[in-house]
C-alpha cells in the first residue's frame, strides 16, 4: 500500500490543485483498490469533504468506518464524519461521536485534534461555556506557564451552573 498512499498523499499535498480535480484525482486512484477498501472509501471522503460536499462525504465516511480502518484513520475518519454531519445539522450525533472519541483516549496523537472539533460541536448545539472548556483544557498543556491555573479555570467553567 505504501506506493499507492503516496501517491494519494501527493494528491493532497499538490496546491495547485483545485477541488474538482483532487476529486478526479483520488477516485482515480481509489479505482485501483476494491470497492469495499476502507481505506479508498475514506480518502474519497475526505476529498469531497474538503470540496465542500457533505452530503457526498457522509456515506463513503460511514462505510469506511463499518469497513474498518487502521486506528490512526479511524480517528480521522471519526473527527472528519462528525465534523461533516455538524456542518450537515446533524448536531447531536456529532457531539455523541466527539465525545466518545474525546473521551476514549485522552493522550492519543489527534487528542487536540478531536477536543476542537468537540468544542465547534458544542458550540453549535448552544453549549459555548463547556466548548471553551474543552479547548482551554487542550490548549493547557502546551502553555509555557500556567498550565496549572487554566487547567483548573477550564474544569471550573464547565462545572459552573449557568
Amino acid at each position: 500500500m505504501g506506493d499507492w498512499q503516496d501517491r494519494v498523499d501527493a494528491v493532497w499535498a499538490d496546491s495547485d490543485l483545485d477541488a474538482a480535480e483532487v476529486i478526479r484525482r483520488i477516485d482515480e486512484l481509489a479505482g485501483e483498490r476494491t470497492a469495499d477498501d476502507a481505506v479508498a472509501l475514506f480518502e474519497r471522503a475526505g476529498a469531497r469533504d474538503s470540496a465542500g460536499l457533505e452530503r457526498e462525504a457522509e456515506p463513503l465516511y460511514r462505510r469506511a468506518l463499518t469497513l474498518g480502518l487502521d486506528e490512526d484513520r479511524r480517528t480521522q475518519a471519526t473527527i472528519q464524519l462528525a465534523s461533516t454531519i455538524r456542518n450537515l445539522g446533524k448536531t447531536d450525533e456529532a457531539l455523541a461521536l466527539l465525545r466518545e472519541e474525546y473521551e476514549r483516549e485522552p493522550r492519543g496523537a489527534l487528542h487536540d485534534a478531536t477536543a476542537a472539533f468537540y468544542a465547534l460541536a458544542l458550540v453549535s448545539s448552544g453549549e459555548p461555556e463547556r466548548a471553551a472548556s474543552i479547548a482551554l483544557q487542550a490548549l493547557a498543556p502546551h502553555l509555557p506557564r500556567y498550565t496549572r491555573s487554566v487547567t483548573g479555570y477550564a474544569r471550573e467553567i464547565a462545572e459552573e451552573p449557568r
